[in-house]
């Protein structure tokens, strides 16, 4: 039988997911609302980038929190929601530029996800070498398995550094036919990437502390 604790708290779990899946989907118009307004921004060291560079990082890191706490079913359907939301709230000309740079870079911040988070980086990328490599399988057998926080954090921070920057080549190049703001776009989502991951490491903490 459940206890009250949990009872009570499963409401509020079902509303924090809630919220959780509405922010990120929010991502999405507010980018292309925000690109339509105020164009190019200042993000630091002489460097600018599209206003909408900041939400699109923290699309990322939503997908990267769906992810962990409603599972890959709930991410890939995010994902498929934000993608359609991409191609009508965008502008004409900005719409395939958006509908294409959000789907791929969520798709591919998913799968990388899902495998950094099961196995660790360091395993991951010698399963991918398994097939291939004597030298690889033995190695495999010979990882330890990491803590969930650590693999958690991991798969945050590879999946965003790799999808951060196809998103900002696809978006750039479909969109102004230029990656001038490519510097800058890689260092603002680098910004909300780091914070995302240290906002991941500390709700592990604070569930390990509560379990």
């Amino acid at each position: 039988m459940p206890k009250t604790t949990d009872l009570l708290r499963s409401p509020l779990r079902s509303l924090a997911y809630l919220l959780l899946h509405t922010a990120y989907v929010a991502t999405v118009p507010a980018a292309n609302i925000l690109i339509d307004h105020y164009g190019a921004v200042p993000i630091g060291f002489g460097l600018t980038a599209p206003a909408g560079v900041f939400t699109a990082a923290v699309a990322l890191v939503l997908r990267d929190l769906i992810h962990e706490y409603s599972g890959r079913a709930a991410a890939l359907l995010a994902i498929a929601t934000g993608s359609l939301l991409s191609l009508v709230c965008a502008s004409p000309g900005l719409a395939l530029a958006s509908l294409l740079a959000f789907a791929v870079s969520e798709l591919v911040d998913t799968c990388l996800y899902t495998h950094v988070r099961a196995d660790g980086l360091k395993t991951a990328v010698l399963m991918l070498l398994a097939p291939y490599s004597a030298r690889a399988r033995i190695a495999v057998a010979r990882q330890p398995f990491l803590p969930l926080r650590s693999r958690v954090v991991s798969g945050v921070l590879v999946s965003n550094a790799v999808s951060v920057c196809l998103d900002s080549l696809i978006f750039l190049w479909l969109a102004l036919g230029s990656l001038t703001y490519l510097p800058g776009q890689i260092l603002a989502k680098a910004y909300m990437t780091l914070l995302g991951a240290a906002v991941v490491y500390l709700m592990h903490v604070r569930r390990a502390r509560a379990a």
